[in-house]
């Protein structure tokens, strides 16, 4: 028999669509059974959704197994809505009861974000970030420091935020003819949308094409990215990347660090002036900003216009000490000219760090030792941070060509991590390692290191040879915190005296001797005659405070926390011992202090005043300015 719906035939192939799941007869019994009753066929498909423009001419009876109703169930967002705020309680009344002295066990905040989400029958684990949204703002500050993701990103006391200008070409190719040898990126690169010396891939790149490298939109996204994770975002640090940003046009560069400013004030200006004097008054302070540069971009004119948009700290390429590798891998600029550009920065104030590449063509794993020891070492050198950067082979790039044709070959993995630890057993412990390797993805990178983690590795090594690493960063108290759950016991003033770049520094900390472990900082230099030349310095004997900087977890600029390190007065205490050595030591009249824009009113509270863009303060019994 045929069945007709429509004058179409009704068989075994266009039943399958129909087919409902109470319906377990082969399709010849209900054949069978249509052709016997009076059934229709549309009553058979009830509570089904039905095929398109199709009615049924015959008839059946069928008896229907009953089905049980199953409750009706919120939506998925209302039910992930419940989840957040049920983990949100757990929490609260956690504290609560710690709070009261009531004993309570550790909640752990993976088990009970598994626990809640299967109750509300939930297809994935609510992130952190809906949690952290989740709790009341009067008890975010009580819980918040168990939540943070990634604590060690603000372990430092500052959240830092880094962002980048546009493309552009590097302006040494107008007299080397090419960029570097081992450069990747750029407008004439294969990665064609990213910045000189980067691919477009490492996540600042990301945020910055996402954000189609508007200042503004990268900041504040970064901002509000931070503070989603559980972070305090009360003091930024501008990391300004992407090239040699000073090589740009004035107005691009004067609307750029303006816009900077407006993002962390909520002011509008293009005006560079205008947005710094709003930024003094932002409740989201900036601390400072970090500006990637060049020795040949890094003279008295270029310094000065980075002291008027309120940067503190330079970033130098200088990738090796030695002429002929210099030469070779097309710089641009001579060994010489870096010694100099690091006694005009120091001079005007700012923290120089610099960025070596180990593993270059012609250079070998001795030499490269023997350099980052000239580094150390030698008075004409010796930054106050670092960034060690082995060498990788990009493709596009001209070192490229050397390694697809055998004239360069990279040190074997074990072999770099064995040159990593060499090198950090030789760091003065004032100096910091603020980065070791690119962060460019491992995918990209045709030969070279092959671990993302080289530092821990190296610190790893270190161990195996019985050496330690003292820098900055591995001894802050944060940092231990995070990593070693240790704490300082016995905190000491502890000073330490060197030369570097012509000029008398002294490093002021206060320390946990016994622990190593380092709690705030100062670095202050006795200004030279020869590489001084802003105004406001010369004329009389000064003394510059370069950096003073009080590490652990950062605390709101207005708040204070006994269980933390900022705002406890270790600044104030380093600010008296630097007057005392100007004045006893130095024999100066006058002492500055390079400033954030927005720690400048704690500078005011100690007596200081603005001098230009330094905060500044007469030593000699002088009327202090308004």
């Amino acid at each position: 028999m045929k069945l007709l719906l429509e004058g179409q035939e009704i068989n075994n192939h266009n039943l399958d669509w129909y087919t409902p799941p109470v319906v377990a007869q082969p399709i010849q019994q209900i054949l069978l059974l249509l052709r016997a009753s009076n059934f229709t066929i549309l009553d058979l498909f009830k509570g089904l959704p039905p095929k398109p423009s199709v009615m049924a001419t015959a008839t059946m009876t069928v008896t229907a197994a009953p089905t049980k109703k199953k409750p009706d169930m919120a939506p998925e967002s209302e039910r992930f809505l419940r989840c957040c705020a049920d983990v949100a309680n757990a929490l609260i009344e956690d504290h609560e009861a710690t709070k009261a002295g009531r004993s309570t066990r550790d909640i752990n905040l993976n088990t009970l974000r598994n626990k809640l989400a299967k109750k509300h029958k939930l297809m994935n684990i609510p992130p952190l970030t809906a949690i952290i949204a989740s709790i009341p703002e009067h008890y975010k500050k009580y819980i918040l420091p168990k939540l943070i993701a990634k604590p060690i990103r603000t372990s430092s006391g500052i959240a830092v935020v880094a962002v980048m200008c546009k493309p552009h070409r590097c302006p040494h190719i107008a007299y080397t003819g090419n960029i570097c040898v081992y450069c990747p990126g750029g407008p004439d690169s294969d990665f064609e949308y990213s910045t000189q010396s980067y691919t477009g891939y490492e996540p600042t790149s990301m945020r910055a094409i996402r954000a189609r490298y508007d200042p503004f939109e990268q900041a504040r996204g970064r901002v509000d990215q931070l503070k989603s994770l559980g972070h305090s975002v009360d003091k930024v640090e501008y990391i300004i990347m992407g090239g040699t940003f000073m090589s740009l046009s004035e107005s691009y560069r004067n609307e750029f660090i303006a816009q900077l400013h407006n993002a962390l004030s909520g002011y509008q200006t293009t005006n560079v002036d205008e947005a710094v004097e709003a930024g003094e008054m932002s409740n989201v302070k900036c601390v400072g900003i970090t500006i990637e540069t060049r020795p040949d971009y890094c003279l008295q004119p270029h310094l000065s216009d980075m002291l008027r948009y309120g940067c503190t700290r330079l970033e130098v390429g200088v990738q090796s000490l030695y002429e002929d590798v210099a030469r070779d891998s097309n710089r641009g600029h001579t060994v010489a000219a870096v010694a100099e550009t690091f006694c005009l920065a120091k001079d005007a104030g700012y923290k120089v760090v610099s960025h070596m590449m180990p593993d270059l063509p012609n250079v070998g794993m001795e030499r490269d030792i023997d350099q980052f020891r000239e580094y150390f070492e030698n008075p004409a050198f010796r930054t106050d941070g670092l960034k060690i950067y082995p060498t990788l082979v990009i493709r596009g790039t001209g070192l490229y060509e050397l390694w697809r044709t055998g004239r360069y070959q990279n040190y074997t993995p074990n072999g770099l991590i064995d040159l990593v630890a060499r090198i950090m057993a030789l760091i003065p412990p004032w100096t910091r390692i603020y980065r070791v390797q690119r962060d460019i993805p491992m995918p990209l990178v045709t030969s070279g290191v092959e671990n993302g983690n080289l530092r821990e590795l190296a610190l790893a090594r270190m161990k195996d040879f019985g050496t330690t690493c003292r820098d900055v960063r591995t001894r802050e108290v944060g940092v231990n915190e995070i990593k070693n759950k240790i704490r300082p016991n016995q905190i000491e003033l502890v000073r330490r005296d060197y030369v570097a770049n012509g000029g008398w520094e002294t490093f002021l900390a206060y320390e946990d001797p016994k622990q190593d472990i380092l709690v705030a900082l100062l670095r202050l230099r006795k200004c030279t005659e020869k590489y001084t030349y802003r105004e406001e310095l010369i004329g009389q004997p000064t003394s510059m405070v370069r950096e003073l900087h009080v590490y652990g977890t950062a605390v709101p600029v207005h708040a204070r926390d006994p269980r933390k390190f900022q705002h406890q007065g270790f600044g104030t205490l380093l600010m008296e011992e630097a007057e005392r050595i100007a004045i006893e030591e130095h024999g100066s009249d006058k002492i500055s202090v390079i400033s954030g824009v927005g720690v400048r009113s704690y500078y005011k509270k100690l007596g200081f005043w603005l001098d230009g863009p330094y905060m500044s303060k007469w030593l000699d019994g002088r009327e202090q300015p308004e």
